[in-house]
C-alpha cells in the first residue's frame, strides 16, 4: 500500500510545500497530526473548485491524521483578494451565518467529525473578539509592508486598487494558523496554490512568536485540457448544493469530461484505487465513455449519495443509450408562455438560456433541437403540435436534455 505522500503525489494533489519534499514525505507518512484548510462562507454552498482541499483532508483522515475545517465567519467579513481583480461583495453577519450552515452540512459528507476525529471551527470565535489595538500590537510587528506587497495574492488587486480592508486578510489568515497551533497543536495548513502567500505568512508567524516549526502545502489550481478554469459551465459554477446544481446536472458535468481529462479527474475527484484508474488510462476514443460514466457516478455519489447517483446514472443511460429524455430535468411553464411564443423566448422563460440573444445564437449554430428535430429558424413559433402529451423534448447543445411540460389551459 502506498504511503499517504506517495498517494497524494500520484493523484496530482501536491504542488508546493514550505519544506523539502523529503521532509513533507516524513510528515505525511508519519504519526498522526492535525491539518487544517479554510473555507470562507461567501456563498451558501461550496463548489467544485473547493473539492481538491476537501479530498486531500479526506485522504489524510483515512490515513489517521485529524482534519480541522475552518469555516471563516471572521475572514468572510473581510474578503480574500487572492486571484481577484475587484473587491468582494461585503456580506452581512446574518448572510454569513446562513452560508455557514450550508457549508458545514456539505463538509460532513466528506469528513467524519464524530468523536473529534475531525474538528469544525469558526474563526470568528477568535477574530471577532480581538481588541484591534491589542491585536495589531501583538501581530503587526511580525509583518513588513514591503514584504506583503510582493505577495502573489495582492498582485492583481494592486493594479486595480487594494483596499486597506483586504490588506488585512493575509494577517488574519496567518493568525488563524497561529491560533490553531496554540489550541489544537495544528502542524500543517493546506490550500489551493493561490493561497501560497497566505500559508507562508502563517508558517512564519508561528515561527516568530512560538519559535516552533509548522508547515504548509498547496494543491494545483486545475484547469481543463483546453485551458479553461475547472468547475465552470455555460450556466456558471458547479455547486455542491442540490438546489443550485441538481444531482443530474452534476452527473452530466463529469460525464461531459473530455477524453484528455477523464483519467486525471478520476485521480483527483474520486477515491477509486490508483491501480484501477491506471487501467482506464489505456482506453482510447469511444472506449473512454465507460470511464467517463464511472467518473460521473463516483463523483456524484461522493457529493449527493448513492441513491441520487443511481438515479442520475439511470437517467443518463436513458438519454444516451435509449434516445429518451426520461429522467432528464423537468421544467414546467404555463401553456400561455409556450404556445404561440417564439422558441427563443420560451427557452429563456424555462431557464435554458440567460437571454434571448444567447438563445438565438445557439439556434443559429444548430445547438437546439425540439422533439428530436434541429431548430433552423430563430423565429420558430411553438404550437400545440409541438406538445406531445403536454410535453416538449428539448436538447441544448450535444448532451443537455430537458422535458418542458405545459400547465394550465
Amino acid at each position: 500500500m502506498k504511503g499517504l505522500y506517495e498517494e497524494l503525489q500520484a493523484r496530482g494533489l501536491v504542488k508546493q510545500s514550505t519544506v523539502e519534499l523529503e521532509r513533507l514525505k516524513e510528515i505525511l507518512n508519519g504519526p498522526s497530526i492535525s491539518v487544517y484548510a479554510g473555507f470562507d462562507p461567501t456563498k451558501k454552498s461550496l463548489h467544485v473548485g473547493h473539492l481538491i482541499p476537501i479530498m486531500i483532508l479526506s485522504h489524510m483522515q483515512k490515513r489517521g491524521h485529524r482534519p480541522i475545517c475552518v469555516v471563516g465567519g471572521g475572514t468572510a467579513l473581510i474578503g480574500d483578494p487572492s486571484g481577484r481583480d475587484s473587491m468582494r461583495e461585503m456580506l452581512t453577519e446574518e448572510k454569513i451565518e446562513e452560508n455557514m450552515r450550508g457549508i458545514k452540512s456539505q463538509l460532513s459528507r466528506f469528513i467524519d467529525f464524530k468523536n473529534e476525529k475531525a474538528l469544525l471551527v469558526n474563526n470568528y470565535d477568535w477574530l471577532g473578539f480581538e481588541n484591534y489595538i491589542d491585536f495589531i500590537r501583538k501581530i503587526g510587528p511580525h509583518f513588513t509592508v514591503n514584504r506583503m506587497l510582493t505577495a502573489d495574492c495582492f498582485k492583481i488587486r494592486m493594479e486595480k486598487g487594494l483596499s486597506f480592508l483586504e490588506f488585512n486578510y493575509m494577517i488574519l489568515q496567518a493568525y488563524d494558523f497561529y491560533t490553531l497551533h496554540q489550541k489544537y497543536h495544528c502542524l500543517l495548513e493546506i490550500g489551493g496554490d493561490d493561497q501560497w502567500s497566505n500559508i507562508i505568512a502563517g508558517v512564519e508567524l508561528v515561527r516568530r512568536i512560538e519559535g516552533k516549526e509548522v508547515y504548509g502545502m498547496t494543491n494545483p489550481l486545475l484547469t481543463k485540457s483546453d485551458g479553461k478554469k475547472m468547475g465552470k459551465t455555460e450556466g456558471g459554477a458547479v455547486w455542491l448544493d442540490a438546489e443550485l446544481t441538481s444531482p443530474y446536472d452534476y452527473f452530466q458535468f463529469w460525464r461531459n469530461t473530455t477524453d484528455d481529462d477523464v483519467v486525471r479527474f478520476m485521480k483527483i475527484y474520486t477515491f477509486i484505487p490508483l491501480e484501477e484508474i491506471n487501467k482506464y488510462a489505456q482506453l482510447k476514443a469511444e472506449e473512454l465513455n465507460s470511464a467517463k460514466e464511472i467518473l460521473a457516478y463516483e463523483a456524484t455519489m461522493i457529493v449527493h449519495g448513492k441513491d441520487e447517483a443511481d438515479k442520475a446514472l439511470e437517467s443518463a443511460r436513458n438519454i444516451f443509450k435509449k434516445g429518451s429524455t426520461e429522467g432528464a430535468p423537468e421544467v414546467i411553464l404555463p401553456r400561455s408562455l409556450i404556445v404561440g411564443k417564439p422558441v427563443a423566448d420560451v427557452c429563456v422563460s424555462a431557464g435554458l438560456f440567460e437571454s434571448k440573444s444567447e438563445a438565438r445564437r445557439m439556434i443559429s449554430q444548430g445547438g437546439l433541437s425540439v422533439n428530436g428535430i434541429k431548430v433552423e429558424d430563430t423565429a420558430l413559433i411553438l404550437t400545440d403540435d409541438h406538445l406531445k402529451n403536454g410535453t416538449i423534448e428539448l436538447k441544448k447543445g450535444k448532451k443537455n436534455y430537458f422535458s418542458l411540460k405545459a400547465s394550465g389551459d
